[in-house]
């Protein structure tokens, strides 16, 4: 188990950054702070003196449809050649999932020509199916068309070669308290039900942690699962939740629910990372 420190390793590296939104935009930030050069995008000119800011290198990037026209290829060179790609890219299944994946495919062919150290792309446990299972990177399996499309999605990326998937738990933190999500609400199912977050620093950290670990020529495996170590139960969770915010909590009726757990240990004992938060109910206070 080797302990990486990413302030120590990130001297003249690159990383470009798809996708500067919530978590994308504190990883960013923090890689600017480790002493990375950060190239990073968004969807209008319009937004990208957020991103200049803060020292990352920004350029305009939208794709899919809804673009008015196809990326320059050249015009975006700056954006992509860099020695790490980190692709943070929401799925927004409402959309249709052939607009995910077509607008992966499209970033994909952008960066075509670039050899890259290591690409990491953020995934979600959204893959693993409702089971009462204790849940590993081996077990996803789609079981609907969403998790489908996310497996879809992982595997465009695990054909190019050096990609590590990183997949985030439910994603928590400034600005996303979970104390609203049940707020108030009346008979909910699933009150057994096992919690599986992850705290937005901790993913910042992780991926971090990732790019060092790299950077150091240490071995860094193919998928990693990313979520708090302990996991109380739906109905003790969102009550405390809801009362850290002098909300009502949820009343739950008695109907259980298979209640699946995320183990997201491989991480540590392959970096030696280790959890700020670690448990759910941990995270309340820093939300």
């Amino acid at each position: 188990m080797a302990n990486v420190k990413a302030e120590n390793s990130a001297v003249k590296s690159s990383v470009a950054l798809v996708g500067c939104g919530w978590f994308g935009f504190a990883l960013a930030k923090q890689l600017v702070h480790e002493g990375y050069r950060v190239t990073g995008c968004k969807r209008s000119a319009e937004e990208l003196s957020v991103l200049t800011e803060v020292g990352i290198e920004a350029y305009p990037l939208q794709l899919g449809h809804e673009a008015s026209s196809a990326p320059d290829a050249q015009a975006l060179s700056g954006l992509f050649q860099t020695d790490y790609l980190v692709v943070n890219i929401p799925p927004r299944l409402k959309r249709g999932n052939a607009a995910y994946l077509e607008e992966l495919q499209q970033l994909i062919a952008l960066t075509q020509g670039w050899q890259y150290q290591r690409i990491v792309f953020i995934s979600t446990t959204g893959v693993y199916p409702t089971q009462d299972k204790l849940m590993t990177e081996a077990d996803a399996m789609a079981e609907s068309s969403d998790s489908q499309v996310l497996l879809d999605a992982e595997a465009l990326f695990q054909a190019l070669p050096h990609t590590c998937i990183v997949r985030f738990a439910g994603l928590v933190g400034p600005k996303r308290h979970p104390g609203r999500f049940l707020a108030g609400k009346t008979d909910v199912s699933g009150a057994n039900i096992a919690v599986n977050l992850v705290h937005l620093s901790d993913c910042v950290r992780a991926v971090s942690a990732i790019l060092a670990a790299i950077h150091s020529g240490l071995s860094v495996a193919p998928i990693y699962n990313l979520c708090a170590p302990s996991h109380p139960t739906k109905a003790e969770f969102y009550q405390a939740a809801a009362e850290s915010l002098g909300l009502v909590g949820p009343e739950f009726n008695q109907q259980s629910m298979p209640s699946k757990v995320i183990q997201a240990d491989a991480i540590v004992t392959d970096l030696g990372f280790q959890y700020q938060y670690v448990s759910p109910l941990d995270m309340l206070a820093a939300c």
